[in-house]
């Protein structure tokens, strides 16, 4: 049938040009919503499905995202690199803690992969294994230097060489060994190529400690060997390609992922925080700086209560209150961040140029954090590049440039986000980001003469800028005149930096440092400060007194920095000009002050005092507050003597406890009688700032403590009482028992005071049947022989009550010891069969599932605990749940250990915004098997005292003198480390294996459907 006439092709063609315009414009309104759609008509597994990998991301709208490979071809991708070639390199964790997670493995190791488009359609075709090994297992790290390729796997970092270039590696060798952190996320991470020709690299805080290829521990720039007992948590490096030279750069971080350098020099890198706080960080990385994951003195955990501690948990993580810590330049929130580059190319918007670029697989995004100076320090706000909008399992684990400028992006994945969890070991992506219609095509960069090879040092890609650094390198002077007139004359200040770089390396490197000092631009003069300081003093004494007086802010937070450790009277001179010029308001300034001044503080402080400043101003006071020498006391207790409100105060009692002296005890007590009468509180806070051995020792300050403890709240008498042992309070401390007064926590403290037990034992054989019930209440949790020997007694007592024998079998098993004594009273017959069904119910709760199963055992057929038979995860995927019924669910289920809004027991990690972390297969995977996949910091540990109690619950905290262990229910258990005969890690989680099984298939649902809605606001 013809149905075309003379008219109708051009109508046709004009209502296909106008329904194509109408349809363009309105998809671009409603691509998200068309995305959700197409996805909607999709299985869950056809979801999963890599020709769907992009249906479900959103990128920026002045760009496209292709896939550029996937599974078959990769799995499970960690870090990636892209080679001045343009060829992808993959380390893959297929073999990724199959220990915990019971996930297969590859008996032949894991891969280093390099992935290549050769027929130029954006899409990887060629596939060579470069290296495999069975040593080789979950690597996350991997840099490409020409034919050396380093590759990061704790305890271990690779050089791995390709000597004949054919993409195979011909020979290994160890780099750096001894790393904390074997299948750990927490351990070894990328090294990176820095501007200045040196390697920048990182670990978490499993990592512990750096040893050479011989294992001898490595030195840090003071002679120092790099390890706990001088660096805390994670750690910064900075070393020479060769591996020598190491410096510490910072320290104190949770599990910083990869840092990036910029052109400047100056160093950045995200963090993650302990799982559910919100305290996912990015970080301007000041050298030498400390970034306060743990208490700087004591090392004790971000919860543990101290003075002045932060009213917000996302704050409080990182002790940010502490005279000491270097401030974040921005909290972002929950997540799981991994890794960074700094992208200086030009071929994305200007918005990510010259911005950190970086991936977070927990809210399955790739995002950059556009930065600007704010006085010394920086402000900084975030702008999406890809995100997951519509796909919870997009993981991003890695980002790197490519020598097009355009950028890669490694997806792990996953139904999760690590963390020892690997829900699916067979898929893995490779994406590509560039502008719309971008062909991928990466043009060769001759490198035959010293201009062209400056060309090459000015591309995104760090494998080129290698080669052309190294190439400069090996042409020494006769690549000066060159280089001079890249630094002299381009336009673009970051390639000026590189080329002042390489001139470092030339025979008039005094010179070109001496231009740059005086240059115009801030960044190159801070570059210059970070030059000069890894020279002696002496080479830059002028320099730094025109420095010293800089209108920038920034630079003299640089040159604050060079001081560090230069002991020499100008030096103090210097820093003291720069602490004249701290404005009060700026912590950045002010933290950069204190690094320089570090070890040096006699010296420093008393030049600054030197000059004229004002004992009164916001600045001055900084400063005190800042030091760490005794020389600071009197103006700090001038302070603390003033009548500014308490609030105000409590910053001056916490610096009390950085600076090393004697006389603070002494001082304090006199504050707490002469100036604090009748001011309770402040008694109290001055009284924790005190030695308990000096309180023991001196009788006006056990009188301070006696007068203080009748006008204690009920929870600080009991801390008093524990911490000083006053075994004279037993009396009291009964009877707060026997009224329910701090139950639990009062009766805890009786079994360690002297004659305690023994007064507990009295009591409840004369006391009243409230008084009995009072007393099972609070020693319950304990589990001390004597405590479990008293609640068998009463449970076989003929003369008590059924109800109090009862509970008295109820709570035999409230406790890890108690849980051991329950199964060998069953065992040995030592328990009548009227009880059986009470002592069961003690051990009902309990996360070990082998005890529950035991106990069970002996109720035969009374048994009521019914196990229901879940369907399978797909199926329980394809089932729509009642989001309000969960909340029911959860509140019957989890919210004994789990909290959402504050609401709940905070024992496990926060559920608040899990909905933007896990997916609901996920979910499913970690409420089903919880032993699958453990958070970082909420470990199982069981602690023996030498007294013979057992404890089993979540190290909140630990340092050489004190642990604080989170017991199911949110208690808090406090040991002192020489109480302690074993600490032990257990590989179950906290979370019962069998609790999926209590619930029905509905609730189960429902419970997951109700926390999919718990998202990121």
């Amino acid at each position: 049938m013809n149905l075309t006439s003379s008219k109708k092709p051009f109508l046709f063609t004009a209502l296909s040009l106008f329904a194509l315009l109408f349809a363009s414009s309105f998809y671009k309104n409603q691509s998200a919503r068309w995305g959700q759609v197409l996805l909607d008509s999709l299985t869950e597994s056809q979801k999963r499905q890599s020709e769907n990998a992009l249906k479900g991301l959103k990128i920026h709208p002045e760009l496209e995202i292709t896939l550029f490979a996937s599974e078959p071809m990769l799995q499970n991708p960690t870090n990636i690199d892209v080679d001045a070639q343009g060829r992808v390199w993959v380390v893959e964790a297929y073999n990724y803690r199959p220990n915990i997670n019971g996930n297969p493995t590859n008996s032949q190791g894991d891969k280093v992969l390099i992935l290549e488009d050769t027929n130029g359609d954006g899409k990887a075709d060629s596939r060579k294994i470069f290296y495999q090994s069975p040593e080789l297992n979950a690597p996350l790290g991997i840099a490409v230097l020409d034919s050396m390729v380093i590759v990061s796997q704790s305890p271990y970092i690779w050089r791995m060489f390709d000597d004949n270039r054919d993409g195979k590696a011909d020979r290994k060798e160890v780099m750096f060994q001894g790393i904390g952190g074997e299948q750990h996320d927490h351990g070894a991470h990328a090294f990176t190529f820095g501007p200045d020709g040196k390697l920048y690299f990182n670990f978490g805080n499993e990592g512990g400690q750096l040893l050479d290829a011989q294992g001898k521990a490595v030195l840090d720039q003071d002679g120092d060997p790099i390890g706990p007992k001088k660096y805390k948590q994670g750690m910064v490096f900075r070393c020479n390609v060769d591996g020598s030279q190491v410096e510490v750069l910072g320290h104190n971080f949770r599990n910083n992922y990869e840092v990036a350098v910029d052109s400047y020099g100056g160093l950045w890198q995200s963090d993650n925080d302990d799982d559910g706080n919100k305290g996912v960080r990015i970080n301007f990385v000041m050298e030498h700086g400390n970034y306060g994951y743990r208490d700087e003195m004591s090392d004790a955990g971000w919860s543990a209560n101290r003075t002045n501690i932060e009213p917000e948990i996302p704050s409080r993580h990182w002790h940010l209150n502490d005279p000491g810590v270097v401030p974040n330049l921005l909290q972002t929130g929950s997540g799981s961040p991994t890794g960074m580059i700094l992208y200086e190319g030009n071929l994305l918007p200007k918005a990510f140029q010259n911005q950190m670029i970086h991936c977070d697989a927990g809210p399955n995004v790739v995002r950059s954090y556009p930065v600007k100076a704010q006085g010394a320090g920086f402000e900084a706000s975030i702008l999406p590049l890809v995100e997951g909008v519509n796909d919870q399992w997009f993981r991003p684990a890695d980002v790197t440039a490519a020598p097009d400028g355009s950028v890669f992006i490694a997806d792990w994945y996953d139904p999760g986000v690590g963390g020892h969890q690997a829900g699916d070991q067979t898929k893995g992506r490779i994406y590509r980001v560039a502008p719309k219609g971008h062909a991928y095509q990466v043009k060769s960069m001759p490198l035959n003469t010293p201009e062209n090879a400056i060309l090459a040092l000015e591309n995104p890609n760090l494998a080129q800028r290698y080669l052309a650094f190294k190439k400069l390198m090996t042409w020494g002077q006769s690549a000066e005149a060159a280089l001079e007139k890249s630094y002299q004359n381009n336009i673009n200040p970051r390639m000026k930096a590189r080329a002042f770089w390489a001139l470092m390396k030339t025979s008039k490197a005094q010179h070109y440092l001496n231009l740059a000092a005086k240059d115009g631009l801030a960044d190159i003069r801070m570059m210059a400060i970070r030059q000069a300081k890894r020279t002696p003093f002496s080479q830059w004494k002028e320099l730094a007194a025109a420095w010293a007086k800089d209108e920038n802010p920034q630079v003299r937070r640089e040159l604050a920095i060079a001081l560090r450790h230069i002991q020499d009277s100008q030096a103090d001179v210097l820093w003291a000009q720069l602490a004249q010029q701290h404005t009060g308001q700026d912590r950045w300034y002010l933290e950069a002050l204190g690094i320089g001044a570090d070890g040096l503080w006699n010296s420093r402080l008393n030049a600054y005092l030197a000059l004229s400043v004002n004992p009164t101003s916001p600045a001055f006071q900084d400063v005190v507050w800042r030091s760490r020498t005794e020389i600071a006391l009197p103006y700090i207790f001038t302070e603390l003597k003033s009548n500014q409100a308490l609030s105000q105060k409590l910053r001056y009692f916490r610096a009390l406890d950085f600076i090393p002296s004697d006389k603070k005890s002494s001082m304090l007590i006199d504050l707490i009688a002469k100036n604090f009468q009748g001011q309770t509180e402040a008694q109290l806070i001055g009284l924790r700032h005190i030695n308990p051995s000096f309180i023991a020792s001196n009788a006006d300050a056990k009188k301070v403590l006696r007068d203080l403890l009748p006008k204690t709240s009920e929870i600080e008498y009991l801390e008093l009482v524990e911490k000083y042992e006053l075994a004279e309070e037993k009396d009291h401390v009964l009877q707060m028992i026997l009224t329910g007064k701090q139950s639990r926590k009062a009766g805890s403290i009786m079994y360690k005071l002297n004659g305690g037990a023994a007064l507990i034992s009295k009591t409840f054989q004369t006391g009243n049947e409230d008084q009995k019930k009072a007393i099972i209440e609070s020693i319950r949790w304990i589990g001390q022989p004597n405590t479990l020997s008293l609640l068998f007694d009463a449970m076989n007592q003929k003369n008590l009550s059924m109800s109090i024998r009862k509970e008295a079998a109820r709570s035999l098993g409230n406790s890890a010891n108690g849980e051991n004594y329950v199964l060998d009273i069953l065992k040995n017959k030592k328990v009548s069969t009227e009880f059986i069904p009470s002592v069961v119910e003690g051990v009902s709760r309990t996360w070990r599932k082998a005890v529950r199963m035991e106990a069970n055992s002996y109720l035969g057929g009374s048994s009521q605990n019914t196990k229901t038979k879940h369907p399978d995860l797909n199926t329980l995927l394809g089932q729509k749940g009642n989001a309000q019924a969960g909340i029911k669910v959860f509140v019957d289920q989890c919210s004994m250990c789990h909290q959402v809004y504050q609401e709940g027991i905070d024992f496990g990690p926060k559920l608040t915004e899990i909905g933007s972390k896990l997916s609901k297969d996920g979910m499913f995977v970690s409420i089903m098997h919880p032993n699958a996949g453990i958070n970082f910091g909420y470990e199982t540990y069981e602690i023996l005292t030498k007294s013979g109690e057992n404890y089993q619950g979540i190290i909140s905290s630990k340092n050489e003198t004190d642990i604080i262990l989170k017991l199911p229910g949110g208690m808090v258990q406090n040991f002192k480390t020489s109480a302690l005969k074993s600490v032990k890690q257990l590989p179950n989680s906290m979370m019962p294996e069998g609790l999926a099984d209590a619930m029905s298939t509905t609730d189960l649902v429902n419970l997951v459907e109700y926390l999919t809605t718990l998202k990121k606001k």
